[in-house]
């Protein structure tokens, strides 16, 4: 079975509305592992090591906040500047993360219609995670199609429930084996995905 890594990111968790709940879904699944890394790291000095540990111990690497001034917390970018070494992540000798899968799960205060041209971000949220998607091709990993909630500052709590638990059954399906690349390869969002 896959093991999942989620790297959890909110500079202020006790603040949370969503992701705190996004968490709660995910914590009793079996073979998903939490590192919550400003818990871990609140002076931002990363043990690189102990992450890159984490790493190769796992299949499926989450990487899962919410999405400040158009990209993730502080400690997110730390934590790539520093975990993701040459010749170990990268590199021509970098072959250690090589195979593995990526997912970005990610919360916006906005509702969807503000994340394209004509809307209030002016690009899509495809546009704003080619960074984590060149890293990811970087370092020789797929990167799956994010799960992302939108209009969190208005949403409502039935709708909050329902993406936190459609997160759960994606996070087990991929943990199990019974979601398949062939079922979400092509598309735009985990989140268009269907279960019954």
């Amino acid at each position: 079975m896959p093991k999942i890594l989620i790297q959890f990111a909110h500079p202020v968790f006790s603040k949370s509305k969503v992701q705190k709940v996004l968490l709660k879904h995910c914590q009793h699944i079996e073979g998903v592992t939490i590192n919550d890394l400003y818990e871990q790291y609140p002076d931002l000095y990363i043990d690189v090591k102990r992450e890159q540990q984490l790493l190769l111990q796992h299949d499926i690497i989450v990487l899962q906040h919410p999405f400040f001034w158009y990209s993730g917390p502080a400690i997110i970018k730390q934590w790539q500047d520093l975990v993701l070494e040459y010749n170990w992540a990268y590199g021509p000798e970098g072959y250690a993360l090589s195979g593995k899968k990526v997912l970005s799960t990610i919360s916006c205060g906005n509702a969807e219609t503000a994340y394209q041209p004509s809307g209030r971000s002016r690009y899509s949220i495809d546009e704003f995670l080619v960074p984590y998607k060149q890293t990811v091709q970087l370092c020789r990993m797929e990167y799956l199609p994010p799960f992302v909630v939108y209009g969190t500052h208005h949403i409502r709590p039935e709708a909050l429930e329902a993406s936190a638990v459609q997160y759960s059954k994606i996070l087990k399906g991929l943990a199990d084996g019974s979601l398949t690349p062939d079922q979400y390869r092509h598309l735009g969002h985990m989140n268009e995905l269907q279960f019954y």
